[in-house]
């Protein structure tokens, strides 16, 4: 009886772990509908992104593994009072998806599936030919138990959706960082939705998770 019991105790134990890892996720963000953007108060001090120093790292999993990689801004301004941003946006270059988990053939092959350069695979992800930008623009930043926020509309594929995530911002003399923590978004409310249990069935162990796992670290100097 006793051992039945431990037994039991066990299973029970093991499952709940099981299931809290994989419900575990960094900072899932909370999506609405799009805000109005913010309009800067005050005198501000403006600031241009450097786009050689700005980076988004990304990361993607499916059950047999987790790929990751960077994307590139192309441009962006915002306006600061102190170390406070009042208002800004930036445009992300989705022709710059890279892959930095796999190497040759690999690396090429996801990366244009990625991308939706593929011939009649253009629309399984963010289908570049057609959507070569991703826009994020910000609408508050609030503070939430001590950590600033960041809340803005982001535009993927022509659809947007207000999130907000958290943020450290810096100023430096005429520099400016801008750096988040790891956040999830969801893919599908973006309409990305190539091998999504949420939208499609009997895919078994044939999908890819909904879950995409961002971190934005942005530099800007004063304009």
């Amino acid at each position: 009886m006793k051992t039945n019991f431990l037994n039991t105790f066990l299973f029970a134990f093991l499952a709940v772990s099981i299931v809290g890892c994989k419900n575990e996720k960094n900072n899932e963000v909370e999506v609405t509908e799009a805000k109005d953007a913010a309009v800067a108060q005050g005198e501000v001090v403006e600031y241009k992104v450097d786009t050689s120093a700005t980076v988004i790292e990304w990361s993607g999993s499916k059950p047999t593994g987790t790929h990751t990689g960077t994307i590139k801004v192309s441009d962006g301004t915002f306006s600061a009072n102190d170390s406070i941003v009042e208002s800004g946006s930036f445009t992300i270059d989705m022709v710059t998806i890279d892959v930095t988990d796999l190497e040759g053939e690999d690396k090429e092959n996801l990366e244009a599936h990625l991308k939706g350069t593929v011939e009649g695979k253009e629309g399984d992800f963010f289908n570049i030919l057609k959507y070569p930008e991703a826009t994020f623009e910000v609408t508050g930043i609030s503070d939430k138990d001590g950590q600033k926020m960041m809340e803005g509309n982001l535009t993927i594929k022509e659809e947007t959706k207000n999130i907000s995530f958290p943020v450290n911002i810096n100023r430096s003399g005429d520099e400016i960082e801008i750096s988040s923590e790891t956040f999830t978004i969801d893919r599908t409310d973006w309409n990305v939705n190539y091998g999504s249990k949420s939208v499609f069935d009997n895919l078994g162990d044939n999908f890819v998770s909904d879950d995409i796992e961002l971190k934005i670290d942005l530099k800007a100097t004063k304009a």
